[in-house]
């Protein structure tokens, strides 16, 4: 009997071990603050530093057009004439662009429902929908932000947006349809680096998906700052150029 009673108790002692090493190997961890851009530089770790992109293949009758843009933007920057984009006219970058805007940071606030990610610039939100199921493309009303479910995958978490409208620029001013969707997986690398794998797939746009990562370093004691797009000293002119506005204009 007490051979008995001792190995039910080594038993469940064993059981609960277990179930402690289980959850805290699936404890999601907490991404909350502020993280600005991490780019390594000399002395880094390289396995910190964002890979590489995959190379962006788009179908012919989207690739020229986009070919001969890209051109004529490399033309007029050597010519101190940049061409219009959406943020001199205080348009949104949207998704997923607003995850990198120069080296403005970004701020995450984290509970268990929802995910709210900030982009200093230009003060645009997102919110994150977590574990609640991803609506059909054709039921979400295309926007800038369009429509993010959220789920954990291990320590890994997992967001994927759809109804991102075509005017909304995309990553390298690629074009897109409103089939567009785009896939991210966030996760530490260190304690205070953070990757975000974006995936970006358009079957009418794009020959194949594809991916590139961002790299974000934690900023302890940050504050946001608020950026509202209220300066109107740029304007567009009638060849598309932005152009600066003097006293008397």
């Amino acid at each position: 009997m007490r051979t008995w009673t001792f190995c039910l108790v080594r038993t469940l002692a064993l059981v609960a071990m277990f179930a402690a090493m289980a959850q805290a190997q699936t404890k999601t961890p907490d991404f909350s603050g502020a993280w600005g851009p991490y780019r390594g530089g000399r002395g880094a770790d390289p396995k910190l530093v964002a890979p590489p992109a995959t190379p962006l293949a788009l179908k012919p009758d989207y690739a020229k057009p986009y070919e001969a843009r890209r051109a004529a933007e490399a033309e007029a920057s050597k010519r101190g004439e940049p061409l219009a984009t959406g943020g001199a006219q205080c348009i949104p970058y949207g998704v997923p662009t607003m995850m990198r805007i120069a080296s403005y940071p970004v701020e995450i606030l984290q509970m268990p429902k929802q995910i709210t990610i900030i982009g200093e610039a230009f003060s645009e939100v997102r919110r994150v929908f977590m574990d609640k199921p991803q609506a059909p493309v054709d039921d979400v009303a295309p926007g800038y932000y369009g429509r993010s479910a959220g789920h954990w995958d291990g320590d890994t978490l997992v967001v994927d947006t759809i109804g991102i409208k075509p005017s909304v620029n995309g990553y390298l001013g690629m074009p897109h349809s409103e089939k567009m969707r785009v896939t991210e997986r966030f996760k530490l690398l260190a304690p205070d680096v953070l990757h975000d794998q974006i995936t970006i797939e358009d079957p009418v746009v794009l020959e194949k998906p594809v991916t590139y990562t961002l790299a974000f370093r934690r900023l302890p004691d940050y504050e946001m700052v608020e950026f509202v797009c209220d300066n109107n000293r740029e304007y567009v002119d009638e060849k598309g150029i932005v152009r600066m506005r003097v006293k008397g204009q």
